[in-house]
């Protein structure tokens, strides 16, 4: 199994790996097929971190540049968003509309990766997996 890491997941594995449940762990290391990280989830964290709240504080939990540097560490791939994701259509479509959330599940499909996530609106998904 190959896996595509959601946005959340990411940022525990590369900065956070206390947060990772131990069934988070067990997937990351039986993806028989190798780990997968999409520039997706780097624009999703970089939207994030370049926004403030009212109190002058940053949305994001993280730069982009340093998630993006660990993961050039660890060796993960990084797979870009091509047209062929672009323009496929989500099946079965997302009930909810993150558009971050069906270009990664997209990107899964496409790319015939499970996408390992914790978001429970996505959990139901025949492309999501969780640990």
């Amino acid at each position: 199994m190959r896996l595509l890491l959601d946005t959340h997941i990411l940022l525990w594995a590369t900065l956070a790996t206390a947060r990772l449940s131990r069934g988070e762990r067990a997937c990351l290391d039986a993806a028989t097929e190798g780990v997968t990280v999409s520039a997706v989830a780097l624009w999703e964290l970089r939207l994030k971190w370049s926004t403030l709240h009212a109190s002058g504080e940053r949305k994001g939990p993280a730069s982009p540049q340093v998630v993006a540097a660990a993961v050039e560490d660890i060796g993960w791939p990084m797979l870009p968003l091509l047209p062929r994701h672009a323009i496929a259509p989500l099946d079965p479509p997302l009930d909810h509309r993150d558009p971050f959330d069906e270009l990664l599940l997209v990107q899964a499909q496409v790319e015939g990766c499970r996408l390992l996530t914790r978001d429970a609106r996505l959990l139901g998904d025949p492309l999501a997996i969780g640990g």
